[in-house]
């Protein structure tokens, strides 16, 4: 009975006490297979996620921000950058008018380019309104699956790199429910896989932002979140904090007036790539921030929050 015992007791202990135990299976083997199995569980979910019916399906005239992202798509294909925010007979603004950033507009181009090599009828001008094939849904939810594995992804692994980096005593059980948190995070799972958006690559613009602040790479972490305002105006709800670390850090510098002066650069220089096309006239600016921030129809439409 005592031997029978002290197995029992050998066995309690040898069973691991940490949180680890949840993940020993692949901890042992370092972050990055931990990341590469969470990566490709999320990839799994997002791809589950999308199988389901979407906002706005079968609904006219509408149809929900599927239609919005495939007539984006079908605008800025067959219209030239000028007339994108335009109100015309070519580009009719209160059906899913562009009312989002340039760099949206770019995305959309790109997209675009990928539905018409598959599907020309997808982003066919005036004859794709309401466009619903099974092919068609399956490019779309193809686009918003790789903008997530080449832009979020990427920004969160970089993320972690550099905030675990160099850390003593760094858990890899606690990286790994890191890299869960923050790449099967639901809420964003079923808004740009189940609802239908890309906010995954603002918010992977903004996580690189951060990386690189903790890496010291601040003119990098500049140009990163200028990308991420220029996609999409709600990271404009978290541009005080980078304002204020950037520049309370240029203050405390040696030659503050020129960390400033290198800061403003890259800010200026980012949104003049952003907006080259618009930058021949005023009125071309206000044309587009007008769309931005619609004010003249109020803060909220009846099918979808401006600033979301």
């Amino acid at each position: 009975m005592e031997k029978k015992k002290k197995r029992k007791v050998e066995a309690a202990d040898a069973m691991p006490k940490s949180s680890e135990a949840n993940w020993q299976w692949l901890v042992h083997r370092g972050t990055r297979p931990v990341f590469l199995v969470v990566s490709l569980f999320g990839l799994l979910i997002r791809a589950a996620v999308s199988l389901h019916s979407y906002s706005g399906a079968g609904n006219p005239p509408k149809f929900g921000d599927f239609e919005a992202q495939r007539h984006w798509m079908e605008i800025t294909l067959n219209l030239p950058p000028k007339d994108w925010y335009t109100n015309s007979t070519s580009n009719d603004l209160s059906y899913w008018g562009l009312d989002y950033p340039p760099l949206t507009a770019y995305q959309s181009y790109f997209h675009g380019l990928f539905l018409r090599f598959f599907d020309p009828d997808s982003v066919a001008l005036f004859t794709s309104r309401g466009y619903e094939t099974y092919l068609g849904k399956l490019l779309m939810r193809w686009t918003v699956l790789s903008s997530d594995a080449l832009v979020f992804f990427p920004a969160v692994f970089y993320f972690l790199y550099v905030y675990y980096y160099g850390r003593k005593g760094r858990n890899t059980c606690d990286i790994a429910w890191h890299i869960a948190m923050l790449l099967i995070n639901p809420a964003m799972i079923l808004i740009d896989h189940g609802h239908f958006q890309y906010n995954c690559i603002s918010l992977g613009f903004t996580v690189g932002a951060v990386a690189a602040i903790f890496s010291h790479k601040d003119l990098v972490a500049s140009a990163l979140f200028c990308l991420a305002l220029n996609h999409k105006q709600m990271s404009a709800y978290y541009a005080p904090a980078f304002f204020a670390h950037l520049l309370g850090k240029c203050l405390r510098r040696r030659n503050p007036i020129l960390e400033v002066y290198k800061l403003g650069l890259v800010v200026l220089g980012t949104f003049a790539i952003v907006w080259w096309p618009y930058l021949h006239s005023s009125d071309a600016i206000l044309r587009v921030v007008s769309r931005l921030a619609p004010f003249e129809r109020g803060i909220y439409e009846d099918y979808v929050a401006n600033f979301c």
